[in-house]
């Protein structure tokens, strides 16, 4: 039996499941089986290794994308750089912590990039948001990182001071926050939505709904908006393909 999974908490609003219960069966994979780890604690993940020694690679999503990297024993270059992983290969006593939601990113945002997007604010700063700012930082993109903290660092800033000049000025926006994600479907990041216009490009990397606030505000101004949908299942697809390579 080869066994899959997925760890965060909580867990009803996660996709991993029955996308690889469906691929199983489509594929005819009859002795592998995936199931959902909603752990209240990080550090419970060592008994949970422990008790599923069939365990060959988990997805991590919120909030341990960062947290469990002290448990790993290697990480990808990726994941040094970001410090976060959301796909973790496991061989015996081996975990390997890789990041592949920088693949699904890419690959799905890059779909409706325009030339006149040059600059980026990206809402959030957990661990998605790192794997974010690493394709903008390829892509040559500058990046503002929005935060509700007062204490900023270099590159970053406070909700707050976002006024007209920073809305046309950076013409994507990418909501890497839990903001909108299905039960709190009412809720979107506090931007100034009326400062929109077809020159921007919306990302939200909210699955469900598949259209949310966010990205229903940005479609009411004429914006190009695209949701996370696609991105989950490249990132689903790469995550597999690691999880198998011998």
């Amino acid at each position: 039996m080869k066994l899959y999974g997925l760890i965060g908490y909580p867990l009803g609003h996660s996709f991993s499941k029955q996308y690889f219960i469906e691929k199983f069966l489509k594929e005819g994979l009859s002795d592998c089986f995936f199931e959902a780890y909603p752990i209240p604690s990080i550090d419970l993940f060592p008994a949970l290794i422990k008790e599923n020694p069939t365990i060959r690679g988990l997805s991590v999503t919120i909030p341990y994308k960062e947290q469990v990297l002290k448990f790993v024993t290697e990480i990808s270059e990726e994941v040094k750089f970001i410090g976060a992983t959301n796909s973790i290969k496991i061989n015996g006593d081996t975990l390997i912590a890789y990041n592949t939601d920088i693949i699904g990113f890419e690959q799905s945002f890059c779909k409706l990039l325009q030339i006149h997007h040059k600059k980026a604010l990206v809402l959030g700063t957990g661990g998605a948001s790192k794997a974010i700012q690493y394709v903008l930082s390829k892509l040559n993109i500058e990046f503002l990182v929005v935060t509700r903290n007062e204490n900023l660092q270099v590159g970053f800033i406070n909700y707050k001071i976002i006024d007209k000049q920073i809305m046309n000025e950076y013409s994507i926006i990418i909501n890497c926050s839990p903001a909108g994600m299905s039960p709190k479907e009412n809720i979107s990041p506090d931007i100034p939505y009326h400062f929109i216009n077809a020159g921007h490009y919306l990302y939200d990397l909210v699955y469900k709904p598949l259209e949310t606030l966010f990205l229903q505000k940005g479609k009411e101004k004429g914006a190009i908006i695209k949701n996370g949908y696609d991105m989950l299942l490249i990132q689903a697809e790469a995550s597999w393909k690691i999880w198998n390579n011998e």
